[in-house]
């Protein structure tokens, strides 16, 4: 299937491994040119050359942490002055904290803030202007399977994660005579570094191993196994895509079927 993306300008964030990593990749071997950015500048500049190897595509990396407002706009600045324009925007961030709201200070509920959601906003407010001078677009925010089935121990995704559901839904609506489609990605366990983190997290406060914890977590799975992330990035690349063009404002679980409710 041709996507269409060949030529087509995206920004990447948290783009240096996992699951922005496999975003960034997906899209680069669909064609398009890639702006990604990180926090740590080597892995973020290995990162952007091993995507140039597989793919022979333009990646641009750019140092930059989406929990601060100037960096997010020069994210925004290099990559339009860079290649004359935007049409992309895939806005993601690290998880918060893990544990319950006993353990959380109100710093951590502050930093989860501006670490999800307000990241997700002024990401949206720096690009929309881009996207509506190239006559339309495509957002596609990351979120977690936890908007859909809350996570024990994960009250800082939970509940910061669902707030940026309603402001994707919202601003679809907002978007849609703009011709900028605006969709969430919910990935539920992928093997990336962040489920690393969350089962040495759990074997350390049940006093069990790593591999007990996996076990019980993929038994939740219909599909047997955790994803890869090479599945997300496919997932988002057909959102970004013009085969996706009447799909807005909905929020599509890449979990192996994990989720119980209806929506």
């Amino acid at each position: 299937m041709d996507l269409s993306l060949s030529g087509k300008v995206a920004i990447v964030c948290a783009a240096s491994k996992g699951l922005g990593r496999a975003a960034a990749l997906a899209l680069a071997r669909e064609g398009a040119k890639v702006a990604i950015c990180a926090r740590g500048p080597d892995t973020l500049a290995r990162t952007a050359e091993e995507i140039r190897q597989a793919t022979g595509a333009e990646v641009l990396p750019v140092v930059a942490d989406v929990s601060v407002r100037e960096d997010v706009a020069r994210l925004v600045t290099e990559t339009v002055r860079h290649f004359g324009g935007l049409d992309i925007l895939v806005t993601n961030a690290g998880g918060p904290k893990s544990g319950p709201f006993s353990s959380l200070s109100e710093e951590d509920w502050r930093e989860a803030v501006d670490q999800l959601l307000l990241s997700a906003v002024r990401l949206c407010a720096e690009a929309v202007p881009h996207l509506k001078r190239r006559g339309g677009g495509r957002i596609i925010h990351v979120t977690s399977v936890a908007v859909k089935q809350p996570v024990d121990n994960l009250m800082l995704s939970n509940a910061v994660r669902a707030a940026v559901v309603g402001f994707a839904k919202t601003l679809a609506n907002e978007l849609a005579a703009d011709h900028i489609l605006v969709n969430c990605v919910a990935p539920g366990y992928t093997r990336t570094d962040r489920v690393r983190e969350l089962l040495q997290a759990g074997a350390r406060r049940e006093g069990v191993d790593e591999a007990a914890i996996e076990r019980r977590l993929v038994a939740g799975i219909p599909l047997g196994r955790m994803g890869e992330p090479d599945e997300f990035g496919a997932v988002v690349a057909f959102l970004a895509s013009a085969r996706a063009s009447f799909i807005t404002g909905s929020v599509i679980a890449i979990d192996g079927g994990s989720v119980k409710g209806l929506l």
